[in-house]
């Protein structure tokens, strides 16, 4: 019954668990944002950026503040400490930001807001011949008709800018009737209203008043009255300009298949799962592309089918890993024993699918995983347990008599084995850093498997077991199995034994032998042998290429990029013909305006194409020979900054290099940032060089002459009218069903977007004085800088590249940036920090905290064989397995041809709580041996051969459960495919050393009275 009922608990929960690719963790950063319309990226940070950090020095639980000033534009993201609780530092940040009373007049819109709350599920284009108007439009509808689906909430409109009536005014005109853009704008806002005005309080009903007045089209604008002359006509929005309906901002477009298209992104927050929403926007979009068949509706991103493909790809393992174990039961006992102890596989599965959403994880490829690398470990337990109850049976017992006896025998050590894997797992729940959330899934969803599992071992099996088992079950073997049985016996007499007996005849050169091996295997890592990267590569199918041009780029000249690069990704497609499908490997190339995530900035010179190819599993060309093939192709491209094609969606581990130089002198940063630069250009493999000042827009800056005050004009006077006329003055917003849009005025084009118009400027005085601008102000003409960033109050300069890892060790790169050129820069450089980010920072963090955690849990362990064992000693010979399993995993990812990793290092800990059990019976058996008074190096020989057959047992069908996996050639698998190397051969070097080498440190120990000599044990020599 309860082993139904888990089954039944697991089936139910399966169809409703959340899917994804890595698992979501909740939000650590607040962001603050602020607009300061016009002012240069300097003044964004002494007027915004400064005062807001002052504000927050007092606020407990900030781990990190980076700010990010920008033209007319400010960005704080504070990083909170993990511990600390979310809503009290928003509340706080919100309370002291607010309090702020010294911010720049012109500083407005400030949005707090909690950072990284929703995901991407996917993106659909929308292309066609009509006007982008009424392309906009549909996609408003479409935008509307997918919020109606079940469970589909999040989706924007990106490739337009917000609607705009732009009332564009005639310098000439204006100068005509002696009017200013700044008088018009008065005029226009004080005729254009839509507001209440008050209520009558009647004896029978309240009656609201509101005044509306508001122009929504264009030919209403122009027909407001702007200006009256005695003995004229009266001056109308018309007779001095024209209005124009339009967008905002030209830059924000986006194409695909080389037209203009509207982008519709459906995302979705962190608890929903991405595989429901997307199948039904999918079943939505064929269905609206066969209503509108004029209109060209591609999905050009689709995160479901790489979660999809990753999850069938670990659910085929495992059943194969399930088959692989049962056909190994089989060879060693007898079909109804080993049907019942493969069944706690299935049984423990469904029962940690039920309790995954209680402990707040979803199905993703970590708890995926886990859940595979207990496939082969849950199997020690049901093995002793049910192995006792055959032996109890073959004394004659009643087989639930049998049942009852063997479990209560086998308890201590089977809890104890638990509690020793608890001591190893439980501290890796609180891995620090980026990294180390992703990686803490493992641990957590393999204990709650094998807590499962533990109750079916004690609950479940014994009670199959007796009611299955018969007394003719526990007869000597006949047929094939009674072969296979006297096989086994002669290689552990013949074999094994020799082995043994040779090993604790020269036991020190046995233990000498065994420590040069791991100093060995540690070499090997230390000296680059096998190498160290912080996370495998995932091959994805999703490409960018990322213009960034100097600012004041017109669009024409981003467009004109663009299309060479649309042209390039069309060559480079060329060159991988024959895909095993027979499909292309670029299924669609998608471009966006105003878009560039590697420059964090937004304007007519900044683009991105994104290319979508063929899933990584039915394609023959790699996501690196494709990027390679592309960055030949656009070659270099002239006067650009940077042109950065890479993956569009990083790892875990971020950025391959990121260097951040910090100094109240951007000059000296960015000095130290070109000379990284220059050494790291020297390595093959790196590229995509990037860093985040640059400079800025050309700036004219006004200084009011003395004789300015006496004709009547003032700064804020002087300040009015130059923001009305070349910046805009905002009328009014008007809501128009769904769609929102305001109403601007400014000069026409033809007279603000030009030097010479701008010098030409007429400030107009009371009583329509006209005064030229030369006359009454000083020019001066600087550049500053695009963008100034700040980490902890500190200007800072970022350096970041990509590296290709076949050409490439990032991790030997960056630790030579730190020991050769660090050094030398900070030397040279007064003034100047230097640290990492990226990887070196991610792998640092999380590296480190395995470390002392690992320590911690070793120490669990030594505390729980203490208190076992009754001793200090023994608990670190039963110990000696775990380094001797870290022989078995260096030498295995060497063989494997494969990088150590972070999910490497999760599994040879998670290996540290499995090795242990089998030296643990291991020195029991010996201890018992012992007792009975034979000499110690009698009982070593003894022991390991009743524990040959066992530890064999257990140590395989842990190893091929894991087989499939570790086997795997789907590109899918390699970020899962460590985890396993780490497993198998650790576990193969461990077992094969432990049943070698255990023995003879014992014996070893009882030579130097270090463990007390039996009595009745000889002196005679070994």
């Amino acid at each position: 019954m309860l082993m139904m009922s888990f089954i039944g608990l697991g089936l139910y929960a399966v169809p409703r668990l959340q899917k994804e690719t890595f698992p979501n963790f909740d939000s650590s950063e607040v962001q603050i944002v602020m607009t300061y319309r016009g002012a240069s990226a300097e003044d964004v940070e002494q007027g915004i950026c400064l005062p807001i950090e002052d504000a927050l020095d007092g606020i407990q639980n900030i781990e990190e503040v980076t700010s990010s000033a920008q033209e007319g534009f400010a960005s704080i993201v504070v990083e909170i400490d993990e511990s600390a609780d979310l809503s009290t530092a928003l509340n706080d940040i919100e309370t002291e930001v607010e309090a702020i009373s010294d911010l720049p007049d012109g500083a407005e819109d400030l949005f707090i807001t909690e950072l990284n709350r929703t995901d991407s599920v996917m993106t659909i284009a929308v292309s066609g011949p009509i006007d982008p108007d009424s392309l906009k439009d549909y996609c408003e509808g479409f935008k509307q008709q997918l919020k109606r689906l079940p469970g589909v909430s999040l989706v924007e409109i990106q490739g337009f800018s917000d609607r705009q009536l732009r009332i564009e005014l005639d310098v000439e005109a204006l100068r005509r009737l002696g009017l200013s853009a700044e008088t018009v704008a008065a005029s226009v806002r004080s005729q254009n209203l839509d507001l209440p005005v008050g209520t009558i309080e009647s004896e029978h009903e309240d009656i609201l008043l509101r005044l509306v007045e508001q122009k929504q089209t264009p030919q209403d604008i122009e027909e407001i009255v702007v200006h009256g002359v005695t003995g004229r006509s009266e001056v109308r929005i018309r007779d001095i300009g024209r209005v124009v309906d339009g967008f905002a901002d030209a830059e924000q477009e986006a194409w695909i298949k080389g037209q203009r298209a509207g982008i519709i992104q459906v995302n979705k927050t962190r608890s929903q799962d991405t595989t429901k929403i997307a199948a039904v926007v999918r079943e939505f979009v064929e269905k609206e592309q066969q209503r509108q068949p004029q209109l060209d509706i591609t999905i050009t991103n689709d995160e479901s089918e790489l979660i999809v493909q990753r999850l069938t790809l670990l659910a085929k393992n495992a059943w194969q890993g399930i088959v692989l174990v049962f056909l190994v039961m089989w060879v060693f006992f007898n079909l109804r024993l080993s049907f019942w102890v493969v069944m706690s596989l299935p049984v423990s599965f469904m029962g940690a699918f039920f309790f995954l959403p209680l402990i707040g994880q979803s199905l993703n490829m970590m708890s995926s995983v886990a859940i595979l690398m207990a496939t082969g470990i849950l199997m020690d337990d049901g093995i002793v347990i049910a192995e006792n109850i055959a032996r109890h049976v073959s004394l004659g017992k009643h087989p639930m008599r049998a049942a009852v006896d063997g479990v209560r025998e086998v308890a201590g050590g089977v809890i104890s084995s638990f509690l020793t894997t608890c001591c190893v797992l439980c501290p890796l729940f609180v891995l620090e850093g980026h990294i180390g959330k992703v990686l803490r899934v493992i641990p957590m969803v393999l204990l709650t498997t094998l807590a499962i599992s533990l109750i079916e071992a004690f609950l479940i099996l014994p009670a199959h077991l007796g009611h299955s088992l018969k007394a003719k079950d526990a007869n000597a073997p006949r047929g094939l199995r009674a072969k296979i049985d006297g096989g086994v016996d002669w290689v552990r007499e013949n074999v094994f034994g020799k082995v043994i007996d040779w090993a604790i005849r020269w036991r020190y050169l046995s233990i000498g032998l065994s420590i040069a091996t791991f100093i060995m295997a540690f070499a090997m890592v230390a000296g680059g042998l096998v190498n160290f990267v912080p996370f495998p590569d995932l091959e994805g199918e999703m490409v960018e290429a990322r213009v960034l041009m100097p600012q004041g780029t017109p669009l024409s000249r981003t467009e004109e990029i663009v299309r060479n690069i649309n042209d390039a990704v069309a060559r480079a497609n060329d060159r991988f013909p024959g895909q095993p499908t027979g499909d292309e490997l670029v299924r669609s190339v998608m471009s966006k305006f105003n878009e560039n995530s590697d420059a964090g900035e937004s304007g007519p010179h900044v683009a991105t194409v994104s290319i979508r190819m063929l899933e990584p599993d039915v394609r023959s060309t790699s996501t690196a020979e494709f990027i390679r093939a592309l960055r030949e192709e656009v070659g270099q491209v002239p006067n650009a900054i940077s042109v950065t094609i890479a993956e569009a969606v990083r790892g875990p581990a971020g950025r391959a290099v990121e260097v951040l130089f910090k100094s109240d002198d951007l000059q000296v940063a960015q000095s130290a940032a070109q000379e990284t630069q220059q050494w790291l250009s020297e390595y093959t493999g790196v590229y995509n060089f990037n860093t985040d000042l640059r400079p800025g827009k050309q700036e004219i800056r006004l200084h009011l002459k003395p004789d300015a005050v006496a004709l009547g004009l003032n700064v804020q006077a002087m300040a009015s009218q130059l923001s009305t006329a070349f910046q805009g003055a905002k009328i009014s917003d008007i809501q128009a069903g769904l769609d929102q849009y305001e109403i601007n005025v400014q000069l026409e084009p033809e007279s603000r977007n030009t030097l010479e118009a701008f010098l030409d400027f007429q400030f107009i005085l009371a009583g329509g004085i006209q005064v030229p601008l030369q006359s009454v102000a000083d020019l001066e003409m600087t550049y500053g800088w695009s963008k100034i960033s700040r980490v902890d109050g500190w200007r800072t300069v970022t350096l970041t590249a990509d590296t290709d890892t076949d050409l490439v060790n990032t991790t030997k790169l960056m630790s030579g940036f730190q020991s050769e050129l660090m050094p030398q820069l900070v030397a040279k450089h007064q003034g100047l920090k230097i640290s990492l980010g990226g990887e070196a920072e991610r792998s640092s963090e999380t590296g480190s905290s395995m470390a002392s955690l690992f320590l911690l849990g070793l120490f669990g362990v030594y505390a729980i064989l203490s208190f076992q064992f009754e001793s200090w000693l023994e608990p670190l010979i039963v110990m000696a397995a775990i380094p001797m399993s870290l022989i078995g995993m260096v030498f295995g990812h060497m063989w494997m041809g494969m990088d150590i990793s972070m999910p490497s290092l999760v599994g040879f800990v998670s290996l540290a709580g499995i090795v242990v059990n089998d030296s643990i019976l291991l020195v029991l058996f010996l201890k018992k041996e012992r007792s009975e008074g034979k000499p110690s190096h009698d009982s070593a020989r003894s022991a390991s051969r009743l524990r040959f057959r066992a530890i064999m047992l257990t140590s395989i069908t842990t190893m091929v459960g894991l087989l499939p996996l570790t086997l795997e050639k789907s590109t899918q698998a390699q970020v899962l495919i460590p985890t396993a190397v780490s497993i198998v051969f650790g576990l193969l070097s461990s077992t094969i050393l432990v049943l070698i080498v255990i023995p003879c440190i014992y014996v070893v120990a009882c030579d130097l009275g270090l463990i007390r000599s039996d009595e009745h044990e000889s002196s005679s020599p070994a």
